[in-house]
C-alpha cells in the first residue's frame, strides 16, 4: 500500500500512529533528593558496585527484566524481505505482547544489515543492556548460524522465536491431540511439510518430546529428505540423517501415505488427495498464514483434529502461548541459555492448561488465557535450574 492510497481513517493505521511503545520511569523525580538518588551523585555508587560484581546488574538495572527483540527484516510475517524499517511495527507488537502476557519489558532492535557477522557483532555489543535476546524474522538458513554463534558467545538466553516458539506450541498441541485420540507420541507417524527454520525446529522439538525420529518424514520443496538426496548441507543434511527410517522417496503425498500427523510449516499447498491418504483419525496442523497448506474445512473431511496459525479458526498455534512465559521463566531463573529441557517443559505447561477439557476444537489454550504465561514461566524456571542453565 503506497502512501497515496493509505487511508488514515483505517483503524489499523490509527492504532499504529506514533508507534505502540514508549519509555516510562519507574521512580519519582519530584525533588532534588529524587534527582540525586536516581542520577548523580547517587547513581555512581550503583555503578561502582556493578563494576565490582557484574551480577548485580540483574538487580539494579532493567537488564533483569528486559529483552531485545532483534531482526534484520529479512523474513517478516508473510511479507518476506521488507527490511528493518518496515519490520519495526512487528517488533513493536512483539514487545507489547511480551509486556502484556509475560510482564517482560522488550526493546525492538531493527538492524540495517543482513550479514551474519555484522548481526552477531551488533547483538554481542548490545547484550550488556539486556537479560535475553529474542531473534525474530531472520530468514533461514542464516538464522541458524546467528542463533548458534550468539548462544555460544553470550551468557544470557538467546531464542529464535520463529523456530522455537512455533515448535514449543506444536509439541503442546500434538501432546493434547494425541491424548484426545488416546494415542502415544512415540507411536505416531509424522509428516512435516517444510524444512526451513520452523520445520527444522519442529522436527527437533517433537523428537525431544518423545516422537520417534524414524517415524518422521520431512519434505522441502524438492520432496522427502533422506540419504538419497545428494548435496544436502547444514540443517537439512542433519534432518536427512535423523529422520525417515523407512527410506521413503518422493513428494509430500508419499510422505503422507499412512501418516497419522501432517504439520505444515511451508506455505506450499497440499492436495486434498494427499491428505485423504493419511491414516484414519489423523491430525493436521496447517500453519502457513494467512493461507494454510490445507484449508481447515478440507482437512476436516479426512482427519479428526485440525489446527492452523489463524485466529479465525479453532486451535490456533500461536507463538504468544510460548515466548512471554519462556522469557519470564528464564529471566526469573537468571538463565544463561534456553535448553531443550526448558522448551519441553514449556510445551508441557501449555498443554497442561487445557488438559482436563480437551475437545477437537480446543487442544491448546486461547492466546488470551491468563493462566498460560505464569504456568510456562514456572515450568521453564524450574527446568533451567534442573538443567544447570543458571548463573
Amino acid at each position: 500500500m503506497s502512501s497515496s492510497t493509505m487511508d488514515p481513517a483505517d483503524p489499523v493505521f490509527r492504532l499504529h500512529r506514533g508507534g505502540k511503545l514508549a519509555v516510562a520511569s519507574t521512580v519519582p523525580l519530584t525533588s532534588r533528593e529524587d534527582l540525586s538518588l536516581a542520577y548523580t551523585p547517587g547513581v555512581a555508587r550503583v555503578c561502582a558496585a556493578i563494576a565490582a560484581d557484574p551480577r548485580l546488574a540483574d538487580d539494579y538495572t532493567w537488564a533483569g527484566h528486559t529483552v531485545a527483540v532483534v531482526t534484520d527484516g529479512s523474513a517478516v510475517l508473510g511479507l518476506g524481505n521488507i527490511g528493518p524499517s518496515a519490520a519495526l511495527p512487528v517488533m513493536e507488537g512483539k514487545a507489547v505482547l511480551f509486556k502484556q502476557f509475560g510482564g517482560v519489558d522488550a526493546v525492538p532492535i531493527c538492524l540495517n544489515t543482513q550479514d551474519v557477522d555484522e548481526i552477531v557483532a551488533a547483538v554481542r555489543a548490545l547484550a550488556p543492556s539486556f537479560g535475553g535476546i529474542n531473534l525474530e524474522d531472520i530468514s533461514a538458513p542464516r538464522c541458524f548460524e546467528v542463533e548458534r554463534r550468539l548462544d555460544e558467545a553470550l551468557d544470557i538466553p538467546v531464542f529464535h522465536d520463529d523456530q522455537h516458539g512455533t515448535a514449543i506450541v506444536v509439541l503442546a498441541a500434538l501432546r493434547n491431540a494425541a491424548a484426545l485420540l488416546t494415542r502415544k507420541l512415540g507411536d505416531l507417524r509424522v509428516a512435516i511439510s517444510g524444512a526451513g527454520a520452523a520445520g527444522v525446529a519442529v522436527t527437533k522439538m517433537l523428537v525431544a518430546g518423545g516422537v520417534d525420529p524414524e517415524q518422521v518424514v520431512v519434505c522441502d520443496s524438492r520432496g522427502i529428505l533422506g540419504p538419497h538426496r545428494e548435496g544436502l548441507t547444514g540443517a537439512k543434511a542433519e534432518l536427512a540423517e535423523l529422520t525417515n527410517g523407512d527410506g521413503r522417496q518422493g513428494d509430500v503425498a508419499e510422505a503422507l501415505r499412512g501418516a497419522d500427523v501432517l504439520i505444515g510449516v511451508s506455505g506450499g499447498q497440499i492436495a486434498e488427495a494427499a491428505v485423504a491418504g493419511m491414516a484414519p483419525r489423523g491430525i493436521v496442523f496447517a500453519l502457513a498464514n494467512p493461507t494454510p497448506e490445507v484449508q481447515p474445512e478440507v482437512a476436516a473431511r479426512h482427519v479428526a483434529v485440525v489446527a492452523t496459525g489463524r485466529s479465525d479458526h479453532p486451535n490456533q498455534i500461536n507463538n504468544v502461548l510460548a515466548f512471554p512465559g519462556v522469557f519470564r521463566g528464564a529471566l526469573d531463573a537468571r538463565a544463561t541459555r534456553i535448553t531443550d529441557g526448558m522448551k519441553v517443559a514449556a510445551a508441557d505447561a501449555i498443554a497442561g492448561v487445557v488438559a482436563d477439557s480437551l475437545t477437537p476444537d480446543a487442544i491448546v489454550p486461547s492466546p488470551l488465557d491468563p493462566r498460560v504465561a505464569p504456568a510456562v514461566a514456572e515450568a521453564v524456571a524450574e527446568a533451567a535450574r534442573r538443567d544447570g542453565a543458571t548463573r
